[in-house]
């Protein structure tokens, strides 16, 4: 990993924080990982179950992660003893990532109009209840404040072919996160829901034609350029530190102006 600029080494210097949904070195939280890391951070890490483990483990002893813990959030419990373990252990929290969605097969390949009901309830449990959970247990830790993220997609806002019922989970993802913004926004916690271009991402690849959508980005997009998962890491960084206090409650888009152009 190339060694950041001295000026900005130490940029997140003494922060602590939780990054949820490395799967692989392929992950946008991995991209995000080693930037706050870069900068100076404790970085915790979890990993979905023991077949993820062997792809995840190298990765955090690569940011030198203190914790490395499992978390499926549809297990009951795991959640809350991630929060748990870090309460033991650094009894504070100044960030959390939160990178994970899911949709069942059968529910992202059809029409929003014919989605059956179980696997509505789990792409919408997965991809927006999860972090609604995340944030009410980060919030106790975040004692002088702090920042949470997610991830969403231009297809929250606007209908993208193939991207189906996780478009309406990532609605109301972004929608969570401008009333959690308000919520905690007194307490000095600010909330973002990141917005990347498309990326060729293992969770990417569960979406039918996605080929073709990489290249339509790389045409349309005014920067002429597929966003790096390092793009929205250091990106994502940015907004951890103490200068960005006073942002939060928006989707913010990484894509190159993509999201602008029709």
């Amino acid at each position: 990993m190339t060694r950041p600029d001295p000026l900005v080494a130490n940029l997140l210097r003494g922060k602590k924080g939780l990054v949820i949904g490395i799967a692989n070195d392929q992950s946008i939280a991995w991209g995000c990982a080693k930037a706050f890391h870069a900068l100076g951070a404790e970085v915790a890490v979890t990993y979905l179950n023991e077949k993820a483990r062997p792809h995840v483990e190298p990765l955090a002893r690569q940011i030198d992660a203190p914790l490395f813990l499992p978390l499926d959030v549809l297990q009951d419990g795991q959640n809350e003893a991630v929060f748990d373990r870090i309460a033991e252990t650094w009894g504070h929290l100044d960030f959390v990532l939160h990178s994970i969605a899911f949709s069942p097969r059968e529910a992202l390949g059809g029409r929003v109009v014919d989605v059956a009901k179980p696997g509505f309830l789990t792409t919408m449990d997965v991809s927006c209840w999860s972090f609604i959970r995340t944030a009410h247990l980060a919030e106790p830790l975040m004692k002088n404040g702090g920042t949470l993220f997610t991830m969403s997609y231009y297809g929250a806002q606007a209908v993208v072919e193939n991207y189906n019922i996780m478009g309406v989970a990532k609605a109301a993802l972004e929608a969570a996160v401008r009333y959690i913004a308000a919520e905690l926004g007194p307490k000095g916690i600010r909330v973002h829901a990141i917005s990347p271009g498309p990326l060729a991402t293992r969770a990417a690849s569960g979406i039918p034609e996605f080929d073709a959508l990489l290249d339509k980005a790389r045409e349309k997009a005014p920067a002429r350029s597929l966003v790096t998962i390092e793009d929205v890491g250091m990106a994502t960084a940015f907004l951890a530190l103490d200068a960005a206090r006073l942002i939060t409650g928006d989707t913010l888009f990484i894509d190159g102006g993509y999201h602008i152009i029709d």
